[in-house]
């Protein structure tokens, strides 16, 4: 009989969002006429700006005739899309960025766990807590913990706790590690790094060999100057740092897939018997053997982010949902509510008010005021006593749930 991986056994019961899904599901089947207003999960509303849905009708238009058909396309993306990411994201704004050194991929989330694949089980690695879960949830999945304690928290990761305790800065790991994730604008708080913050990570990496996996999925929210949007601002960051981007948000590519990641050249890592080699080349072999690119018509909609036009109405886009998480944070303030994040990111993180564990304030916010929102817990056990809230909805829904939410904790 086949046997399985018994390491996705040691997994919790229920992924947070599945989980989200079926008590919101349950509520709804027994209060049918409820408008239930979703803030939960981090999904776009709005439609995709009009030079991107145009550059798409135009590929679209080339893959119907002989002439200009298309079929499979570098497995890395194509050159006209890696050119421009590189340009625009990276030399534009003084960072050395190859266009090879972009690798265009279906989603961060993807990637993020995908990245995984090169490198060995024994290495140790540190996640801030509370996190995305995708970064632990893909390590147990691999074989790099053991089981999970009565908090959540897995046998063989470091856990760096981000609270209000420590201004949601995270203290550099007391051992050494290996591998590092790091998420600026954070999700789930909302908070970002400050490049002085940054420079403690990469110097700490170099010191120690490790490696940065840097998710910067929500850096287009980013509204203060003097807030890095790229871990690579920081001298020697390519030395030590992979970094995950995204068109899901600031374009709205939640449901068209696509993404990068950018593998500098100079990256090493080390072999088991203690050879140096570069991260770069094997990173390529794997996205090649298991991934057969992004389709053409999504990459030419991507590369229209970076036309006149694209920029214009992104940054229209981008204003909305910031504008979005302006009234939730202002509304819950109003009723005495700690609020953090919201300024440079799309999600609004508070405390529970009454000190009520977090699913305990999801279901009183579901049953007593028909909104869903995202229990701390959820993204570990220094999540416990917060919640979190997306700025993805309609103006409408937001201004709703701001007045349901008053009425709620009053």
């Amino acid at each position: 009989m086949a046997l399985i991986n018994d390491h996705f056994l040691k997994l919790k019961a229920g992924y947070l969002f599945p989980e989200i899904g079926r008590r919101v599901s349950q509520f709804c089947e027994a209060n049918p006429d409820a408008n239930v207003i979703k803030l939960g999960i981090g999904d776009v509303t709005e439609p995709l700006p009009t030079a991107i849905t145009e550059a798409m009708h135009s590929a679209l238009n080339e893959m119907s005739q002989h002439e200009t058909f298309r079929g499979y396309g570098p497995e890395q993306g194509y050159d006209f899309l890696r050119s421009a990411i590189a340009r625009n994201d990276y030399r534009d704004r003084g960072i050395d960025i190859a266009d090879d050194e972009i690798f265009v991929s279906d989603g961060s989330k993807c990637d993020t766990g995908n990245i995984l694949d090169v490198f060995g089980l024994d290495n140790k690695v540190a996640v801030t807590d509370p996190v995305y879960p995708v970064y632990v949830d893909t390590n147990v999945m691999a074989g790099r913990t053991g089981e999970a304690d009565d908090d959540g928290r897995y046998e063989g990761l470091v856990y760096i706790p981000v609270t209000e305790e420590n201004g949601f800065k995270p203290a550099l790991p007391s051992e050494p590690v290996d591998l590092i994730y790091l998420c600026y604008p954070n999700n789930p708080t909302g908070t970002v790094a400050s490049k002085e913050t940054l420079k403690e990570w990469v110097d700490y990496a170099k010191k120690n060999d490790s490696i940065i996996l840097y998710d910067a999925a929500y850096e287009a929210f980013i509204t203060e100057e003097d807030i890095p949007r790229s871990i690579y601002e920081i001298e020697g960051a390519k030395d030590v740092a992979i970094e995950f981007r995204s068109f899901s948000k600031n374009a709205g590519f939640t449901g068209t897939r696509c993404a990068f990641t950018v593998v500098p050249k100079t990256l090493k890592g080390k072999t088991s018997s203690g050879e140096l080699t570069e991260i770069h080349p094997i990173w390529n072999r794997r996205h090649c053997t298991k991934f057969n690119g992004v389709s053409y018509i999504i990459q030419r909609g991507a590369e229209a982010v970076y036309s006149d036009e694209g920029k214009k109405q992104i940054a229209e886009l981008i204003q909305f949902y910031l504008t979005n998480a302006q009234l939730l944070r202002e509304g819950l303030e109003s009723v005495g509510i700690t609020v953090y994040g919201g300024v440079n990111a799309p999600y609004v993180w508070l405390k529970t008010p009454g000190g009520s564990t977090s699913w305990d304030f999801f279901d009183q916010l579901l049953e007593k005021g028909h909104l869903v929102g995202t229990p701390g817990s959820g993204f570990g056990a220094s999540g416990e006593g917060y919640f979190r809230l997306s700025a993805f909805n309609s103006r409408e829904n937001v201004i709703e749930a701001v007045k349901r939410f008053q009425n709620v904790v009053s």
